[in-house]
């Protein structure tokens, strides 16, 4: 099923419609909410450490104040602490208030500016339940100094739903030292919030979990969004089973234009993923010096031999291929800018640009208008950059992706954490696979023969991208379990995509 990211006032009205059709009051769904939440809890959290929990006014503090309780009664050690007075709270809050009132020993503390505010131990827990999702503006006054006190204790932070003051639907990072909770783990109600898939709100989320609370699936599946998380059921529904009297010529003939001088390594790796993933035959278009190279490394590629020695000049004849990639290892040389022009000129297919092609198209914007429709771009940020200008923010900078999407009819693939996958109509995916140990040279050569070895067997542009990034990210995942971070590299991403479709079929 699915992933919708939807905007805060869809997800109020979510609940709303859970609330009106299962039916569940209010309170029994934040009875719900809290009981995942100490489920999650009480699997990551000692007996024996004390934790405290802080309430706001809304129904994110009496998600708190029912975890309080429902601790408590687990055995746990706990102080809960309300930022406001019953005379503030919503109905909900408050009746939850008044239940841990009546808990024995009570363990409930107003907050107030003429108090001092309580003393954090470095080895307690806070559980952050001040604002949620809620916030419509930055917080003021006493809210702030003790967002900033709880920041400030080392103590593990776990933020229920939403880290207190992060906006869900806009940045929150325009000025120095914004008073946003610094979660460690961040406990999220289903279904995601926008903010947790851009790296400047890493340091706020933190590690985040999506807990299913029972929101209504039918006005999720309803609600009108374009932004999307992937996940394994969708990946399964785009991957295809190969029928048993198969040949080579049913998958497809991939051209990957790769490699100059010193960099046939990025020729290699994507040749060795565009055969992982499946593509019928490979053809690597390289510079002379290229061929013993790539022909020792990859002996299962074929070649197609560039009349330069160190560079890309001209194209092969095209008519062969059902898939064409361009960019790993190319350089940016005059020469092959003319020959990328020409390119762009000649293919009557959709065309895969990666990094030194997007330098190139970078530094020749009016280029643009002559790529064919439905072309694919895999830039990494600083790439992309280039391409579409600074932004002032990851928002901003999303914003911008969807516009060229939709303004050049192509799908970009911008790389990062949550890689994101913006289309011609303005949708938006990001990818939920993936982790740091992928931060390592050729990754993104890779990711190129993925795709592109796709694309060949049939595979939409579309389905190329969105299962591409998802096998890409699993594959690292699955490298990552065995290697570490630390001890990754590219080709480990190439070696363990063979576990990752026998994942989406169930066999691994």
């Amino acid at each position: 099923m699915t992933m919708k990211i939807l905007p805060v006032s869809l997800i109020r009205d979510a609940d709303a419609y859970t609330i009106g059709h299962e039916p569940i009051s209010e309170i029994d769904l934040m009875e719900r909410a809290a009981s995942a939440c100490v489920q999650w809890l009480e699997k990551h959290l000692d007996k024996g450490q004390k934790i405290l929990i802080f309430s706001g006014s809304g129904n994110n503090g009496g998600d708190g104040l029912v975890i309080a309780r429902m601790l408590l009664l687990s055995g746990f050690r706990i102080e809960a602490f309300v930022l406001h007075g019953p005379e503030k709270m919503t109905p909900s809050c408050l009746a939850n208030y008044e239940r841990l009132l009546t808990m024995q020993p009570m363990p409930l503390h107003l907050l107030s500016p003429s108090l001092e505010l309580p003393a954090i131990g470095k080895t307690d827990i806070i559980i952050d339940a001040l604002f949620g999702s809620g916030l419509t503006r930055p917080p003021d006054g006493f809210s702030v100094d003790l967002i900033r006190h709880i920041n400030s204790s080392g103590a593990r932070i776990v933020a229920i739903d939403v880290p207190s003051g992060l906006f869900c639907d806009a940045t929150s990072v325009e000025r120095n030292n914004p008073p946003v909770i610094r979660a460690d783990y961040t406990l999220t109600f289903s279904p995601p919030k926008l903010a947790f898939f851009f790296p400047e709100n890493d340091a706020f989320v933190g590690e985040w979990q999506l807990l299913d609370i029972g929101i209504m699936q039918d006005f999720i599946e309803a609600a009108a969004v374009n932004n999307i998380m992937l996940d394994q059921p969708d990946m399964k529904y785009i991957l295809r089973k190969r029928n048993k009297f198969s040949h080579k010529g049913n998958f497809g003939h991939t051209l990957l234009i790769c490699g100059s001088l010193g960099k046939m390594g990025a020729a290699i790796l994507s040749a060795r993923a565009c055969l992982r993933s499946g593509s019928g035959l490979v053809t690597v278009h390289l510079p002379k010096s290229g061929v013993p190279i790539v022909q020792t490394a990859v002996p299962e590629a074929m070649v197609s031999i560039d009349q330069d020695e160190h560079l890309f000049t001209a194209s092969p004849d095209l008519s062969a291929y059902s898939a064409i990639a361009i960019g790993p290892g190319i350089g940016t040389s005059q020469k092959t800018a003319a020959a990328l022009k020409i390119l762009i000129q000649n293919s009557s297919l959709p065309i895969l640009f990666d990094a030194d092609a997007i330098n190139l198209l970078s530094e020749n914007k009016t280029w643009l208008g002559f790529i064919p429709r439905g072309s694919i771009f895999t830039p990494h940020p600083k790439e992309f950059e280039r391409l579409a200008g600074k932004s002032s923010n990851n928002f901003d900078r999303n914003r911008m992706q969807l516009d060229f999407s939709v303004k050049h009819q192509c799908y970009i693939v911008l790389k990062g954490a949550h890689t994101a996958i913006t289309t011609p109509d303005g949708r938006c995916y990001f990818n939920s696979t993936g982790n740091p140990g992928m931060a390592t040279g050729g990754s993104g050569d890779v990711l190129t023969g993925i795709i592109a070895g796709l694309q060949a067997q049939g595979y939409s542009a579309l389905e190329s991208c969105l299962l591409g990034v998802y096998l890409h990210g699993l594959s690292g995942d699955i490298a990552a379990s065995e290697e570490g971070y630390e001890a990754m590299i590219a080709n480990d991403i190439i070696l363990n995509l063979g576990k990752s479709f026998q994942t989406l079929y169930g066999k691994f």
